[in-house]
């Protein structure tokens, strides 16, 4: 990779939530096809676990979806025993997209300039 920079996965996709049970579904869709090989070399379930080990995964598994530019993530036992059985305010949904949306992600400066993106601090 020539000239790496670094970006916020948000730069580069976004995401579409929901939960059934303690399960959470996280879609991320590229919003250039161009980016979609960096979305798989960098977006893979074994981040996406680390990234929500403090919410204790039992398991998460990437589905990926290479005609739409798009994978998910289903992220089991996520949600404190589910939307209806949990105390917590809003640890569900869209606030757990944008942690994974947050995902620093490496990018060829090439690439970045391609897509019109630039570093952020």
């Amino acid at each position: 990779m020539n000239n790496p920079i670094t970006l916020p996965l948000h730069a580069l996709a976004h995401g579409r939530t929901g939960d059934k049970g303690n399960r959470s579904c996280i879609s991320l869709i590229a919003y250039d096809p161009r980016a979609w090989p960096l979305l798989q070399a960098q977006v893979t379930q074994e981040r996406v676990a680390q990234l929500f080990a403090s919410r204790r995964p039992a398991a998460v598994t990437r589905y990926l979806l290479p005609r739409l530019h798009a994978m998910n993530f289903v992220l089991d036992e996520v949600l404190d025993g589910g939307v209806n059985g949990s105390l917590n305010l809003d640890t569900h949904g869209k606030a757990l997209a944008f942690l994974l949306l947050a995902l620093p992600m490496t990018v060829d400066a090439g690439l970045a300039s391609q897509l019109n993106l630039k570093e952020t601090p």
